[in-house]
């Protein structure tokens, strides 16, 4: 799969999610076999770009590309500039958030709220792709409701403007991430246009990766949740089969993983980042209760370490 000129090692794309697809993360996933790991959305308010959590989120230092930068906003002036500034700072490809159903994103009229607006959706898709050189990517819900539901005619108007690729995760907004994901609509717009289509919304296994590329005729898979603490799974799905990382390699993982979250927030920040993602790489281990509570409860890094090769060196 290519977008513009950029043709991804894989079909397999790590899903935007605010909080998670950090640097660290991102690496960590391209590492495994992501094709494409889309980062942190930027607000595109410019008075919020110097604030620490906006300027890591502009880093990309290291990173594998190509480097794809979403933004997030309802003003087309300043979708614009902020698209440009990502690019100055290092992003390869610009995506535009259409899909965020967060309640603190959508009352500002951004995210998945601009499905209502398709006069405001153009505006804005116009704006950035002409503000920038670089591949655009768009990535939208199914509508805005389930009786309101134009993903086809959002992703012609996307194509028509110029937008390089599109992402669908199959709910609406009102759906927020509950119920189940529908891949019908999904597959109306991957027939509906040309450009390269990435089916999102709980995929979780090679096998339901299979069936959802074959069902809906998508050009690659974007993987979210599902990757929390296993991304491993890209490694799966690369290989087309399930993929069981050994005790050394998983520790070798999670050691690297939060070492780096330490470097990358600094060390008080980076302990309390590193709890997360401690708990999402637990899931499925079961350990003492105490065990838990004391590493989830440490504010020293090296202990924190310490834990970790407890935990996950048995």
């Amino acid at each position: 799969m290519n977008i513009g000129q950029y043709q991804l090692s894989s079909p397999y794309v790590l899903a935007p999610m605010a909080g998670v697809t950090d640097l660290p993360f991102r690496k960590i996933c391209r590492s495994m076999g992501a094709g494409l790991a889309v980062c942190e959305m930027v607000n595109a308010n410019v008075e919020l770009w110097e604030t620490e959590k906006s300027q890591l989120r502009f880093t990309y230092e290291g990173e594998v590309s190509p480097v794809s930068a979403q933004i997030v906003g309802y003003d087309p002036v300043m979708m614009a500039d902020v698209a440009r500034y990502s690019v100055g700072c290092g992003a390869e490809i610009i995506d535009i958030n259409m899909g965020c159903p967060a309640k603190k994103v959508c009352k500002k009229a951004a995210g998945s709220a601009l499905l209502q607006d398709e006069p405001l959706v153009q505006a804005i898709l116009e704006a950035v792709v002409n503000a920038v050189e670089v591949p655009v990517t768009l990535k939208i819900r199914t509508g805005w409701s389930r009786e309101h539901k134009n993903a086809v005619r959002v992703a012609k108007l996307a194509e028509a403007i110029g937008i390089q690729a599109l992402a669908i995760h199959g709910r609406t907004r009102e759906d927020r991430f509950n119920g189940e994901a529908e891949y019908d609509t999904i597959a109306e717009v991957k027939a509906a246009i040309n450009i390269p289509v990435m089916a999102n919304g709980d995929i979780d296994s090679v096998e339901k990766a299979v069936k959802i590329k074959a069902y809906t005729g998508v050009d690659a898979i974007m993987i979210g949740r599902a990757a929390l603490g296993n991304p491993w799974l890209f490694r799966s799905l690369v290989e087309g089969q399930l993929y069981q990382p050994s005790n050394r390699e998983r520790l070798g993982v999670v050691m690297t993983h939060i070492r780096e979250l330490h470097e990358f927030y600094g060390i008080e920040k980076g302990v309390r980042v590193a709890r997360k993602h401690l708990l999402w790489y637990l899931q499925n281990r079961t350990i003492a209760e105490d065990w838990r509570s004391t590493m989830l409860r440490e504010l020293d890094p090296t202990r924190q370490l310490e834990w970790v090769t407890r935990i996950f060196g048995e």
